[in-house]
């Protein structure tokens, strides 16, 4: 057999952009410090998006993933270090073994982690997004940034200039200048301590659903009290998702954070509670109200029993399991087993009297579940260009109530690959259809009602030839008057949907002159900003 070879550095370039692959640290950091402004991506879960979905463009690339350096797990005995590569996952390993193996009092924090580790985004996300990643992208409703700024955790960096360490707190989140990375640095692991004695920590989440969704509001609370006295010495907060309220979500932002915090308070109380009542220890407790012992501890808030349960964790309905497969012999005992632990935990009991028929509550497969699973689906990537096949491209606007004064194409059509832009002139007769009552365009003619509507379409030889000849069309707009953001100001200037529709039941008129009561107002959601 060949001698395995020793890996070395990867690049690979393309008519825009260079990809950099090294394998040691000193490679990274020399390129970092030859390309300050490309980004270091591991999973490629926040570069990836910001590039397809919002058009960003980095000419250098840099992939550290093969580094050893950025995948360190350090025991110490103040705390955990782990390096910045590891993937979310990992770490959700890691801390789940760390809080087996250690006392409770120092796992507060790890163990508010795996409760957000476990529901952060889906198990694909977490097997390639990376801790280092999802901290220095700080995003606004991230997860786990709020938890580690109330921990005490320090990052620590390195450049050709020397190592240095950075507190992850406020400052750093928000970006400030003094407290964030330069631009040569690179994050090489996170310092997370234990906890103390005395010491709580929660972690708190409202999302649309358990997985795959962002925080409508996200929190991290610590608080600690001085050995014996009750008396807090420190307490910290952050609230993650709050930077903005689409949607009219302003009142139930504030009502999360408020009881967040009043969540975070009689969780706190009850673990003291529980802790006086099994040590014996007197607390002199300003916050909680008196000097406390196992005697007097009523002057805890009550909870009465039936309530108790608000302060634990929902769980999902579903059991886990693990099945092993362990030869081919038994591989069909191994199907039965998974049939078996579907069957008994996701499928819907059926009623012994339904008809056979009946497909409410059966497993129906899919119509393509079979192509799907075996990979043999066809998708529209998959399928070669045909002979002289184009690729079409729209120019959307991106104003929401303007007038369109010009539209230079010229800039476009010079490019390489592009064949041709349709407007609508082009279209002429076939811009117009007939909805409903109402005549509409495909491709704007002289206003834009809305960001994203159809201007123009780019036909090119590949769709990134189209993309790039898009993006090439230049169109000025002039906004129009009146700019109207409310239902009140639509009241205001007559705006309304036409033509009207209403669903009436006999003579209405003459119904209100005997009703015995009206009530009269406006109803609708309430959109604050």
């Amino acid at each position: 057999m060949a001698e395995k070879q020793p890996q070395r550095t990867r690049v690979f370039g393309g008519e825009r952009m260079v990809w950099f692959s090294p394998v040691t640290l000193n490679e990274l950091l020399e390129l970092k410090f030859k390309y300050p402004q490309a980004p270091v991506v591991m999973g490629n879960t926040s570069v990836g998006p910001q590039v397809k979905f919002k058009g960003v463009f980095h000419p250098v690339i840099i992939s550290p993933d093969r580094i050893e350096e950025l995948s360190v797990v350090i025991h110490a005995s103040n705390g955990l270090t782990l390096g910045a590569g590891l993937s979310l996952a990992q770490v959700k390993d890691i801390l789940a073994d760390v809080v087996q193996k250690l006392p409770e009092e120092k796992t507060q924090m790890y163990q508010a982690l795996l409760k957000h580790l476990r529901t952060l985004a889906g198990s694909q996300i977490r097997n390639m997004a990376s801790l280092g990643g999802h901290i220095i992208s700080r995003h606004p409703d991230s997860d786990l940034n709020p938890l580690l700024a109330v921990g005490n955790c320090t990052l620590n960096l390195l450049s050709k200039e020397g190592k240095r360490q950075i507190p992850l707190n406020e400052q750093f989140l928000s970006k400030c200048p003094n407290a964030d990375l330069k631009p040569q640095e690179i994050l090489i692991s996170v310092n997370i301590p234990y906890s103390r004695k005395w010491e709580f920590v929660s972690a708190f989440r409202q999302a649309q659903r358990q997985e795959n969704a962002l925080a409508i509001v996200n929190s991290g609370m610590r608080v600690f009290f001085g050995e014996e006295d009750g008396i807090i010495r420190e307490l910290s907060i952050s609230y993650g998702g709050i930077g903005s309220a689409p949607g009219g979500k302003v009142e139930f932002k504030r009502t999360l954070i408020i009881s967040f915090l009043f969540k975070f308070y009689l969780e706190v109380s009850q673990i003291l509670k529980k802790m006086v009542n099994r040590t014996g220890y007197t607390l002199t407790s300003p916050v909680l109200g008196a000097m406390i012992t196992p005697k007097n501890s009523v002057h805890y808030p009550s909870l009465a029993d039936k309530y108790a349960s608000a302060l634990e964790d929902l769980h999902s309905r579903l059991h886990c399991s693990t099945l092993k497969y362990q030869d081919e012999k038994n591989f069909l005992g191994f199907l039965k087993d998974v049939s078996d632990f579907f069957h008994s935990n996701v499928v819907q009991k059926i009623g012994p009297k339904q008809h056979p028929e009946d497909p409410v509550g059966h497993p129906i497969m899919h119509l393509s579940g079979v192509k799907h699973a075996t990979g043999e689906a066809i998708y529209c990537d998959d399928m070669p260009p045909v002979d002289q096949e184009l690729f079409l491209t729209f120019v959307t606007s991106s104003r929401a109530h303007a007038k369109i004064v010009s539209i230079d194409l010229s800039e476009a059509l010079s490019m390489p690959g592009v064949v041709d832009i349709m407007t609508a002139e082009h279209l002429s007769d076939v811009n117009s259809f007939c909805f409903f009552t109402e005549t509409e365009t495909l491709l704007a003619t002289d206003k834009v009602f809305c960001v994203g509507h159809l201007v123009c379409a780019v036909l090119a030889d590949s769709e990134v030839q189209a993309k790039r000849a898009a993006k090439r069309v230049n169109i000025i707009y002039q906004d129009l008057e009146p700019l109207i953001l409310t239902i009140e100001e639509a009241i205001q200037h007559n705006s309304f949907f036409k033509p009207e529709r209403k669903l009436e039941y006999g003579n209405v008129d003459e119904a209100f002159k005997v009703v015995d009561h009206i009530l009269e107002g406006i109803a609708g959601d309430v959109y604050e900003t």
